[in-house]
């Protein structure tokens, strides 16, 4: 019954999920994205870190959005603390996710110090598609450790090759990180308001460049949520007074009493 409740807000097609197929969905996903850890490791070193910062960023952080916020930030020259302050303002959202995954997976409490490290995008949509708590277990499992062990092995090699090859802007590799934060943000925005918000902060993001210090526009364009969020409040607020007074006016086009009373007028 526990079980049940706890799956109560899951959607799933029903059924009990082989383990074989689970541990396949979930290596797909930690193989496909912890190839971009190659682009990470170019993108960090042709900014100027230093080979074990670059690693420690993978090791530790372990949240592909923020690591290429920083690195992006510090490449175009902005401060260390704007750098951070962006990278840290989006891995806010997992802490949202282990919220979620803490009810979901009913890890035991030694455990959960260790698998919060893993709490990100890929393992967090992986754990909510499986029909069941064993297979979401798995699905957390194999997805986070897949992807942990390939991410930071092909940052390494990444940083490596950076190294070797020297100036990565003379190569066009400085644009491999923005490429592949990219891709992976554009298959997430389903529905019109996600397309939105991306929308308004690329203008924010885009506008704002020449006018503030590098780093500061990533923050500013944080803004574009709450922004959309307000426009399409006013939105419906609008529509629903123009179908009030639709209504309104129908129904006094329909008033049996004024009907009535229009040729009494007229007499008198």
């Amino acid at each position: 019954m526990a079980e049940q409740t706890a799956f109560a807000g899951t959607h799933h097609t029903g059924g009990v999920k082989p383990d074989r197929a689970v541990v396949r969905d979930a290596l797909a996903v930690g193989v496909a994205v912890g190839l971009s850890g190659f682009a990470f490791g170019v993108t960090s070193a042709g900014s100027g870190l230093s080979l074990p910062q670059t690693c420690a960023l993978s090791l530790l952080v372990f949240t592909g959005a923020s690591q290429f916020a920083l690195v992006g930030a510090l490449a175009a020259g902005g401060n260390p603390f704007t750098a951070a302050a962006g990278a840290f303002f989006l891995g806010v959202r997992n802490a949202f996710y282990g919220l979620r995954l803490s009810q979901l997976l009913a890890l035991p409490r030694a455990v959960r110090p260790f698998a919060a490290q893993w709490v990100i995008d890929e393992t967090t949509v992986v754990a909510l598609a499986q029909p069941t708590r064993r297979a979401a277990r798995i699905g957390f499992t194999v997805t986070g450790l897949s992807l942990y062990l390939l991410w930071n092995l092909t940052t390494l090699l990444g940083a490596l090759g950076a190294e070797a090859i020297g100036d990565t802007e003379a190569w066009g590799l400085d644009a491999a990180g923005p490429a592949v934060f990219l891709a992976l943000l554009a298959p997430m925005l389903k529905t019109t308001r996600e397309r939105a918000v991306a929308g308004v902060a690329v203008l924010l993001g885009l506008g704002l460049l020449p006018v503030l210090p590098a780093g500061v526009p990533v923050l500013v364009a944080a803004a574009a949520a709450p922004l959309v969020l307000w426009a399409e409040g006013r939105r419906k607020t609008g529509d629903r007074a123009t179908g009030d007074r639709a209504v309104n006016d129908s129904h006094d086009s329909h008033d049996p009493q004024r009907d009535q009373s229009g040729p009494q007028e007229e007499d008198r």
